[in-house]
């Protein structure tokens, strides 16, 4: 079972986001203008928050429908709370399984109303292009153990417990669950700090503390033969938006949605502030070794008024050794009480 590490997120707006219906619909003004940094550049600073109940993928019963309305959503929102009030729990929804001992922090509702009916864009249907034959496929979970070889590419759950090896890669503190490049709506803890000089932006995930530090001189990508667990990311501004190109990703994460090698992907991620309290973020995946098409998906995101605190991933420390020492006791090779190997 994966647990997830108590850690508070962003306090303010995302804990009320939990509970209460979403706020109004924000308007945007075609001829906003971002405030400036000391530099000239649109200014990104500050924690934002991606959190989102519209689903990766388009629904395919709703065929070429992009958006809900508003009342659409609102009826949506109103059903979730009547569930919530009905004591319909998280485990009815994924299955009955036990789930993360902290689901309380759970945060898939947005701090604002998102109308689309998917996150991806393109394809124009919503839904993830046709997997190129041969492409290793993987999805982890909450519940029993995924079936599957090493090296475990995704990030909750596991395909064994033979070794810490079998295990996921945030169960392992190694990447979390919702930052890696490009970072996805999760459970809990959806947010990002952007740090900016004039030639550096710093992308920074409060999940097992990932920071991308992204050169913005035009400087020339790391070798081809070094890879790194987020890439080599470098940057440059397009006018109003921050376009951040990454490869050199390692062998070791899986490209997209559960598909794919991430040694394969480039990732191009664009960040446009188009309105005081929101940053558009879009991203793109092209690896043709895991998909017949790149794809696109946006996600809003919405500021928010408070600071990041530390995300202290323990799994790595006791909760894997729980994990293994519970599978080799289930096995009878370890004796518990006396905390050693059984002789054979």
């Amino acid at each position: 079972m994966q647990s997830r590490s108590f850690a508070p997120p962003v306090l303010k707006k995302t804990l009320i986001a939990l509970s209460l219906p979403l706020i109004s619909l924000p308007v945007l003004a075609n001829d906003y203008t971002a405030p400036r940094t000391e530099w000239g550049h649109p200014e990104l600073r500050g924690v934002w928050n991606f959190s989102s109940s519209v689903p990766m993928q388009r629904p395919e019963a709703l065929g070429d429908k992009t958006h809900y309305t508003l009342e659409e959503v609102q009826a949506q929102e109103q059903a979730r709370i009547q569930r919530e009030a009905a004591g319909i729990e998280l485990t009815d929804i994924i299955g009955g399984t036990i789930g993360g001992y902290n689901d309380f922090w759970i945060e898939t509702n947005p701090l604002n109303y998102n109308l689309r009916t998917s996150l991806i864009i393109d394809p124009p249907n919503g839904r993830l292009p046709p997997v190129v034959p041969g492409a290793p496929m993987a999805y982890g979970g909450l519940g029993p153990d995924s079936p599957g070889e090493r090296p475990v590419r995704f990030t909750v759950g596991g395909v064994g417990k033979d070794g810490p090896e079998d295990r996921g890669l945030s169960e392992r503190c190694i990447m979390g669950f919702n930052s890696v490049p490009p970072f996805e709506p999760s459970l809990y803890n959806n947010n990002v700090q952007f740090f900016q000089t004039e030639d550096h932006v710093v992308i920074f995930n409060e999940m097992i503390h990932e920071a991308r530090i992204v050169k913005l001189d035009n400087s020339p990508h790391i070798p081809d033969q070094i890879r790194q667990w987020n890439g080599d990311s470098r940057g440059y501004w397009d006018g109003e938006t921050l376009v951040v190109e990454t490869r050199n990703f390692n062998d070791k994460t899986q490209s997209f949605s559960g598909v794919g090698v991430s040694a394969d992907k480039m990732l191009t991620e664009r960040f446009t502030r188009v309105s005081d309290d929101r940053v558009d973020y879009q991203f793109t995946v092209n690896d043709p070794k895991a998909f017949s098409a790149p794809v696109t998906a946006e996600i809003p995101m919405f500021s928010v008024d408070g600071i990041l605190y530390e995300y202290a991933c323990h799994e790595g420390n006791y909760g894997l050794v729980n994990v293994l020492q519970g599978a080799r006791v289930e096995e009878g090779t370890w004796d518990y009480d006396n905390h050693r190997a059984v002789s054979q």
